[in-house]
């Protein structure tokens, strides 16, 4: 169970949960694999005389592509980014955890940022600002424009349970 759905109030529900974009995931495998294929062909195609310092090399970059791999994909792993019909919630960590939660009438804006290979790819960055100096930054997810509809979308709904 999520640590979002574990942390539900009476009557609260889940409006919709932010997805890392694919390319995220793309990027992370492509640091592990592109390092361990220099390897295979420098093994494979490399004159004798060169082979073991390039050989050290590529186990140099295969390493640092575990690392990098590690690292993007232990952070997707831990993160967990939701609206609830109450709160915007993102949540961080596995071991030590951190939260970020901004209570939907307090959201004062939403900033979409996207870049050229955001528009065409479908990602960017959310910064929701909420009142004082309060504000969440939500970078890499799929459909950011998709995911501020839905926040505009609950905080519509709890105005009306509100009424």
């Amino acid at each position: 169970m999520s640590y979002i759905q574990r942390s539900l109030g009476d009557g609260e529900q889940i409006v919709t949960l932010a997805r890392f974009h694919w390319l995220y995931s793309l990027r992370a495998w492509l640091a592990l694999i592109v390092p361990l294929l220099v390897l295979a062909a420098i093994l494979a195609y490399a004159d004798e005389m060169v082979r073991e310092g390039l050989a050290i090399f590529a186990v140099a970059l295969v390493v640092v592509g575990i690392v990098v791999f590690l690292t993007l994909m232990i952070r997707k792993w831990t993160t967990e980014i939701g609206i609830t019909s109450h709160r915007l919630v993102r949540k961080t960590g596995f071991i030590s955890l951190k939260t970020e939660e901004v209570a939907l009438p307090n959201i004062e804006g939403v900033k979409v940022s996207q870049g050229l290979w955001g528009r065409l790819f479908g990602y960017g960055t959310l910064r929701i600002e909420g009142t004082g100096d309060d504000f969440v930054d939500i970078p890499n997810i799929d459909d950011p424009v998709g995911f501020r509809r839905a926040i505009e979308t609950a905080k519509g709904m709890g105005a009306r349970e509100r009424d």
